[in-house]
């Protein structure tokens, strides 16, 4: 790791394990985490960025010595301006070698299937899931032989306040590297030049689902994947139902 990474690295984690604190972050269902090696966390990804798994990664790393890897946009990986932090946290882009050695080495890989589309939403479409057909998720875990962890935190959606569909405008206008056009409102001002409201944040690990507990799948059949992707989707559906309705006041 170059120095620049490496410096990357601790101010990244150092900027989250601010965070923690400034959102009074817990999580809860550690223990479904602590049941798996390699497993996907396969998360709901609140708006604009998913910082609450950034949190996730900042506490395991300082309480537990690990790294839970992330997939990103790609655009840390192959803007010159952006991959030092891409590799000073250590981040993934998508299937390959870094991928398969992490699933295979037993790490836990965080990927959040609805993307920039689901964490761009304005403030009239909060904290529902929205994956649409995006089954990647499912082949790369059922690729490496890997369960499913379902993921989503209550507060995310609250940060800031938001004005519109980023993702949409964003391909109106024709963004780069398909990145959104969002436009949301923080104490300070706007996004991202503020930080988010100091929301109380608590992330939900659901048990670990075996996507093979019915027989073999293969990831190449998209009709056989659909049945497993409903069922994922609905699991985190309701972790996050669940979470804001025991969220305290």
């Amino acid at each position: 790791m170059s120095l620049a990474s490496a410096g990357a690295r601790a101010l990244f984690f150092g900027y989250w394990n601010a965070a923690r604190r400034y959102h009074r972050y817990e999580v809860v269902g550690l223990e479904n985490l602590d049941a798996v090696g390699g497993a996907v966390i396969a998360a709901y990804h609140g708006r604009p960025v998913a910082y609450d798994f950034c949190m996730l990664q900042a506490l395991l790393l300082e309480e537990r010595g690990v790294l839970p890897r992330a997939i990103i946009h790609r655009v840390f990986r192959t803007w010159p301006v952006l991959r030092w932090l891409y590799e000073g946290a250590e981040f993934l882009d998508g299937d390959g070698p870094d991928l398969a050695a992490a699933l295979q080495g037993g790490e836990r890989v965080i990927i959040t299937p609805g993307g920039v589309r689901e964490g761009a939403r304005s403030r009239h479409d909060r904290y529902r899931v929205e994956w649409g057909g995006r089954l990647g998720y499912l082949r790369v875990a059922l690729k490496y032989g890997v369960p499913i962890v379902p993921a989503a935190s209550s507060g995310v959606d609250d940060g800031y306040l938001a004005f519109n569909d980023g993702y949409r405008l964003g391909k109106r206008v024709g963004m780069p590297a398909g990145l959104p056009l969002w436009l949301g409102i923080g104490p300070l001002g706007p996004w991202p030049l503020s930080p988010p409201f100091p929301v109380k944040i608590t992330t939900h690990l659901g048990a670990p689902i075996d996507l093979l507990s019915e027989g073999p799948v293969d990831p190449e059949d998209r009709e056989a994947l659909l049945p497993l992707h409903r069922r994922v989707v609905a699991a985190v559906q309701a972790l996050l139902d669940g979470a804001r309705t025991r969220r305290p006041g």
